[in-house]
This record gives structure tokens, C-alpha cells and sequence, in this order.
């Protein structure tokens, strides 16, 4: 588990970083707001990407970061598993705290949801391996993955606020859930704070699935 540069400094990066980006009022719309940090809303907020079985009995949510190698270690092994098991509904909590390019990483990211294409954007970035990967090298691979990179940043032009939220709001959540680092996981009752290999996540979501049965 990677540390992460200090919440006061992560908010005020994140804050200028969403500054660059407003051009115009923020949309309405039925995302929790900035503060919102109920169960409810870390595992069920709108803007937050998702994959997997939307109609799953279990619900993983996976705070990350682009710059994190324990998160691109774990990644392949969280993704079989959703596949494998194939009733896993995961949520992805873009939580940029390593370096600033990891900010743009997430920025990216979240624009490319715009043009259904979040999930090649992750895995873009998410298959760079090592740290401390430069801003301009994750650009690159987003663009090799075939996102629209003009419609990218057309949509990061009109949606920077909402993205802005967006990452405050995870911030805010991890900060609730007393996460100190990436990766971590919530699967079900359970806060798992290492990467897992396949067997683990598969242990993890037994015992969380059996603990929900019990209540």
C-alpha cells in the first residue's frame, strides 16, 4: 500500500486542476453531492464508473491510483475474478493522491466516460507499469486505446465541474472509510487495504457474502 501526498494538498491540487476546466455553470443532476460520504453514496453514486453485474449480489468499490504499481499488480486479478464469478458489481473510485500526474490520469479518465469509453482509458493506464508515470505517457496510451482524444477534451472542457465533484467527493469518501493508501477495497462489510491475488479476492468475497446471509 502506497502512501499519498497530504489530504490538504491533495484538495487544493484537485481544486486548481478543476478551476483549469470550468467554463461554464455546473449541470444539475442526481450525483450525491461533494459531501456525501454515506455508504449509499460510495456505493451507489451515478458518476462513479462501474463494471461487472450491475444486477450482482455483491458490490466491490476499489479506490485507486494511475501511479499506484500494488493497484495495476492487483487490477488483472480483481478483473477475472468479476469475470469468473459473474455476479460482482465493482465500482471505480478515481482517487488521485500519489503525484499530480496521477490527477490528470484520473481527469482523463473520468472524461472518457463521457464517450462510453472509461473502461479502455483504465486499462490504458492501469497496463503502464512501475510509478511516478508522467502525464504525457498515460496520454499516450489513452490515445492508442482508441479514445476520441478531441472528444476528450471537448468533454473535459464541459464537464470539469462535474469531474471536479467527482473527485472531491472520493476523496471525501476514503477519508470517512479511514483509508492511508492505495489500493483499497470495500467488498461488502469488509475493507480490505493490499492488492489481493485472484484467490484472495475470491476468499474475500466468499466471507462477505456469507456474513451478508447471516444478517
Amino acid at each position: 500500500m502506497l502512501r499519498h501526498i497530504s489530504r490538504r494538498t491533495l484538495s487544493q491540487m484537485i481544486a486548481v486542476a478543476g478551476i483549469r476546466y470550468m467554463v461554464g455553470p455546473a449541470h444539475a443532476d442526481d450525483a450525491p453531492t461533494e459531501a456525501d460520504i454515506s455508504r449509499e453514496a460510495i456505493l451507489y453514486d451515478p458518476a462513479a464508473p462501474t463494471a461487472g453485474n450491475p444486477k450482482g449480489d455483491l458490490t466491490i468499490v476499489v479506490f485507486f491510483d494511475y501511479n499506484c504499481p500494488f493497484c495495476k499488480q492487483a487490477e488483472p486479478e480483481l478483473e477475472r475474478l468479476v469475470k469468473t464469478d459473474g455476479k460482482i458489481r465493482l465500482v471505480y473510485k478515481d482517487w488521485p493522491i500519489l503525484t499530480p500526474d496521477s490527477i490528470k490520469g484520473a481527469q482523463w479518465a473520468l472524461a472518457a466516460k463521457y464517450q462510453n469509453r472509461y473502461d479502455a482509458a483504465h486499462l490504458a493506464m492501469m497496463g503502464i507499469p512501475g510509478p511516478k508515470i508522467p502525464a504525457e505517457r498515460m496520454r499516450e496510451a489513452i490515445a492508442k486505446s482508441g479514445v476520441d482524444m478531441d472528444r476528450l477534451d471537448a468533454d473535459l472542457q464541459a464537464h470539469g465541474d462535474e469531474i471536479t465533484k467527482i473527485l472531491r467527493r472520493n476523496l471525501a469518501q476514503a477519508d470517512s472509510l479511514g483509508l492511508m493508501g492505495t489500493p483499497a477495497y470495500i467488498v461488502g462489510q469488509y475493507r480490505v487495504t493490499q492488492a489481493l491475488n485472484y484467490e484472495g479476492f475470491k476468499r474475500v468475497a466468499a466471507d462477505a457474502r456469507a456474513r451478508a446471509a447471516k444478517k
